[in-house]
């Protein structure tokens, strides 16, 4: 599958490049992103690296993962990251990180939304599936304002680093009614 850009004027998505490392890297120092996610911990220089040159090509080359960097749509500066892991017979998993001066502004919400249609759309999936360890509140606020339906709580579901935590679930189906 080739890597496409999607954008809203405020957002762009595009897959990203080297030249976005540093800024990965930063970003994933932040302590929420550290909390509420299953990057490495510490984070280094060498774990973005791997992830651009290996994670991010391999899975758009492979069809298995769809991963874009947030960026404003003005500068391109890289605030987040967003992507869909395939799950087989028409169906991903989304998840999500913002920078911390980005938090609160809509910025997330807008992304998940773009991504939303290109899944329902230009990719044909029929099913996204969403997970957050417990207490994760914006990553679920920003997972119902997009249409998700949080089905429940996984006692041990999540792993990270090697630790089990429980999470949240939820579905949205491409027939599903989603804000406009």
């Amino acid at each position: 599958m080739d890597p496409f850009e999607l954008t809203d004027g405020v957002v762009l998505l595009r897959t990203p490049g080297p030249e976005d490392v540093d800024r990965i890297t930063e970003v994933c120092q932040d302590p929420d992103v550290q909390e509420w996610t299953t990057v490495p911990s510490p984070y280094r220089r060498e774990d973005a690296e791997g992830f651009v040159g290996g994670y991010v090509g391999d899975g758009w080359a492979k069809g298995t993962a769809c991963t874009w960097a947030v960026r404003d749509a003005v500068d391109g500066t890289l605030v987040g990251m967003v992507g869909l892991v395939m799950e087989g017979a028409g169906s991903a998993e989304i998840g999500y990180w913002l920078a911390p001066d980005r938090r609160g502004q809509g910025v997330m919400s807008r992304a998940v939304a773009l991504v939303v249609g290109a899944a329902f759309g230009r990719l044909g999936l029929v099913r996204l599936s969403w997970r957050a360890f417990v207490g994760n509140g914006p990553s679920r606020r920003v997972a119902e304002r997009a249409g998700f339906r949080v089905e429940g709580e996984l006692r041990g579901g999540g792993v990270q680093r090697g630790v089990r935590r429980d999470e949240w679930l939820g579905t949205l189906l491409r027939d599903d009614p989603r804000p406009a």
